[in-house]
C-alpha cells in the first residue's frame, strides 16, 4: 500500500523534526491539503510553507487544493516542487481544461470527489487522469469518523477504470487508520491518505509502516 501522511496533521512549532520522520518512514509520498476558508470551512497554509517542505522533505509532494479557482495556481504549485496537483471536481467548471494544464506544466493530475458527489461523474475524465482521490470525510478538518460508504465508492471507482482503460490510481483521504485502512485495501485503494493516525502516534514510523504492510 502506498502512504501519503497529511501534513496538515503535524507539528507545525517542530515542522523540520516531523519532516525528517516522514524521510526515514517507509512512506511513499507527503500529502499536502491547501484551504481557502472558502471551498471549504477552514484556512491551512498556502505556497511559502509548500516551497519550505519542498526543501526539506524527500518524498515527492501530493498537493490537494481544497480551493476555488485552482487553475489560477497551476504555475505556483508547480514552482513548488509539486508532482501531483490535486484539484476538486466539485471546483472546476472546465475540468478537462484544467487537467490538460496541469500535464502540460509537467505535473501529474489528480481530481478529488467529495463524500456526496457520486463516482459516475468521473466517467468522461477518468481516463486522463493519473490519480482519483476520494474524500472519506467532508473536506475542510483532519480527525472526522470515516464515512463507512466510501468502501462502496472504492469498488466502483475501481471498476469504473478498469472498463474505461484508466491508470489513475485510487487514493482515500479522511478516517484512515489500521483497520479503515485494511477495509479500503480490500476495496480496491491504492493510496492511504493518514494524518491524526501517523502524527499523533506514540511510534510515527510504526503507524506507517502498519499502513504501507496492509
Amino acid at each position: 500500500m502506498i502512504v501519503s501522511p497529511s501534513l496538515l496533521s503535524a507539528d507545525f512549532g517542530n515542522l523540520a523534526r516531523d519532516l525528517e520522520m516522514i524521510n526515514h518512514s517507509k512512506a511513499q509520498m507527503l500529502h499536502l491539503d491547501v484551504m481557502d476558508g472558502v471551498f471549504v470551512p477552514n484556512i491551512s497554509f498556502g505556497f511559502p510553507v509548500i516551497k519550505y517542505v519542498q526543501q526539506l522533505c524527500k518524498k515527492p509532494l501530493d498537493v490537494h487544493l481544497m480551493i476555488v479557482e485552482p487553475q489560477k495556481f497551476i504555475n505556483e504549485v508547480r514552482d513548488c516542487g509539486a508532482e501531483i496537483m490535486n484539484v476538486h471536481f466539485e471546483a472546476c467548471n472546465h475540468l478537462d481544461r484544467v487537467v490538460q494544464q496541469i500535464h502540460d506544466a509537467g505535473m501529474k493530475a489528480g481530481v478529488t470527489i467529495n463524500p456526496a458527489t457520486p463516482v459516475c461523474l468521473l466517467r468522461d475524465i477518468v481516463a486522463q487522469l493519473d490519480l482519483v482521490l476520494l474524500m472519506s470525510v467532508n473536506p475542510g478538518f483532519g480527525g472526522q469518523k470515516f464515512i463507512p460508504n466510501t468502501l462502496n465508492k472504492v469498488k466502483e471507482l475501481r471498476a469504473l477504470i478498469a472498463e474505461t482503460g484508466s491508470k489513475a490510481v485510487i487514493e482515500v483521504d479522511g478516517g484512515v487508520n489500521d483497520v479503515t485502512g485494511r477495509q479500503l485495501a480490500e476495496a480496491g485503494a491504492d493510496v492511504l491518505v493518514a494524518g491524526n493516525y501517523v502524527f499523533k502516534a506514540s511510534d510515527p514510523l510504526a503507524a506507517i509502516e502498519t499502513l504501507v504492510n496492509l
